[in-house]
């Protein structure tokens, strides 16, 4: 039995390895749709391109369904505060998502190429629009969005899709583009020969200076912005009530010294892509360490909050008010503790089974 300031500590950690499964995993999904139109100039190269992650999408995508249903199971404040209030940019992130099932499955349908660019191009808005928007939403974490609870801790908010559009936020989406687009063309590199292992080659080339340079512009922007930081709250064994507390605004409050090794990691991660870009596996590894370090130092610099409200900050969510009861997370835990090891050790075997680039010739009817 553990205490409830444990579990909801064991649950936030839980969150982020999710998330960054959720980025590492699907992220080269992501960032090799994105990819598709410009590493991939003829029908068989395109075909190249979709067979490195045809068969392994779905089950990348576990991540993502997971983190939902966590964040349903141990955060249900966090959930319905940020599916009612970010609700357009989730709607906009799932109508692009379904884009990658249908395009995998329906472009091979016909030859003729209209039919098939019309697919390419639904791939690669599955590709951008999740990177893009998912970022942006981080972006809007440090910004704080507008929402609060009344006396009865029913859910008000003003988020509208276009208030979410801050320049930083934009700035942050950029961030996350640059990184799912350098991972993808690290997967390419690892997975293709040839004309399409040439280009991502290329693409590596100028994404990962790209993701250092906004990176660091984004750090830099935060260092001058307001943070928010809980001057007091109720015993982190208390209940979840959000609006037991009063927190502060303190400037640069987000720049924490405990983020930035995790950033570090972000940063050596890009340029360790950069560098042995030759080296394929090895490349591919280092473009891992890029969302890793990204969203560990996120969490890090935000921690505790899981939710900041820019216009009412005592009603921020935090990871000691927005949790579910010792109970549920108890459960829960232990839940996680036997499934997420299958879940490990499934994705080693496939990915051992489908060792090796893809070829041309290796393309068959049963292909996409």
């Amino acid at each position: 039995m553990m205490d409830y300031e444990t579990l909801r500590l064991i649950w936030w950690t839980l969150l982020g390895i999710l998330l960054i499964g959720f980025a590492v995993m699907d992220g080269f999904d992501l960032g090799t749709a994105a990819l598709l139109p410009f590493v991939a100039r003829t029908d068989i190269e395109r075909r190249v391109a979709i067979n490195t992650v045809g068969p392994v999408w779905e089950g990348n995508q576990v991540w993502f369904i997971v983190g939902g249903g966590s964040i349903f199971a141990a955060w249900p404040a966090l959930y319905a505060a940020s599916f009612s209030g970010f609700y357009l940019a989730m709607f906009l992130v799932l109508a692009t998502l379904i884009l990658r099932p249908a395009g995998f499955k329906f472009r091979s349908k016909l030859e003729h190429p209209s039919w098939r660019r019309f697919w390419d191009w639904a791939l690669f808005a599955g590709g951008v629009v999740p990177a893009l928007v998912f970022g942006v939403a981080f972006g809007n974490l440090f910004l704080g969005v507008p929402f609060g609870f009344d006396g009865d801790l029913r859910f008000h908010s003003q988020i509208t899709l276009f208030s979410l559009l801050d320049p930083f936020a934009l700035l942050v989406g950029l961030v996350s583009l640059s990184m799912i687009v350098l991972h993808g063309a690290s997967w390419l590199n690892y997975k293709t020969e040839g004309p399409v292992q040439a280009r991502a080659r290329i693409v590596m080339r100028w994404a990962a200076p790209t993701f250092i340079l906004l990176f660091a512009g984004a750090g830099a922007w935060l260092s001058h912005a307001n943070g928010l930081h809980v001057a007091a709250a109720m015993p982190h064994d208390g209940p979840s009530n959000p609006t037991l507390k009063t927190v502060t605004t303190v400037a640069g409050g987000w720049i924490k010294g405990e983020a930035m090794p995790a950033a570090a990691i972000a940063i050596a991660g890009a340029a360790l892509a950069y560098l042995l870009r030759r080296r394929p596996a090895w490349a591919f590894l280092a473009s891992a360490l890029v969302p890793i370090g990204t969203i560990a130092a996120a969490g890090l610099a935000l921690f505790p909050f899981l939710l900041p409200s820019s216009s009412e900050p005592n009603a921020s969510l935090t990871v000691w008010d927005a949790s579910s009861s010792k109970l549920t997370l108890e459960v829960m835990l232990g839940v996680v503790a036997i499934l997420l090891p299958i879940i490990v050790i499934y994705t080693g075997i496939v990915y051992r089974v489908l060792r090796g680039p893809v070829r041309a010739g290796d393309l068959d009817g049963h292909s996409y």
